[in-house]
């Protein structure tokens, strides 16, 4: 199995540490599957399509900022 190293802001880390009992591994994989599942589909969608690199890297950044923002939502939420 891979290894991922994540750098998590000191004030992320505190509100993490409110949770210990919480599989912090376990639900990075589970956010990361479900985006990974997400940008595979629209990659099978946008297959025929005339892209630029320029609009898949406008895309790719909008689906980074999603997934930071839902991992927060996710942590926050409990």
């Amino acid at each position: 199995m891979a290894e991922l190293v994540v750098a998590i802001p000191e004030e992320l880390e505190q509100d993490m540490k409110e949770f210990s009992g919480v599989n912090w591994n376990l639900v990075v994989r589970r956010l990361l599957k479900s985006e990974i599942e997400k940008m595979l589909e629209l990659k099978e969608k946008l297959s025929g399509s005339k892209f630029t690199e320029c609009d898949v890297k406008e895309l790719s950044d909008k689906i980074n900022k999603d997934l930071s923002r839902r991992f927060i939502e996710s942590i926050q939420s409990g």
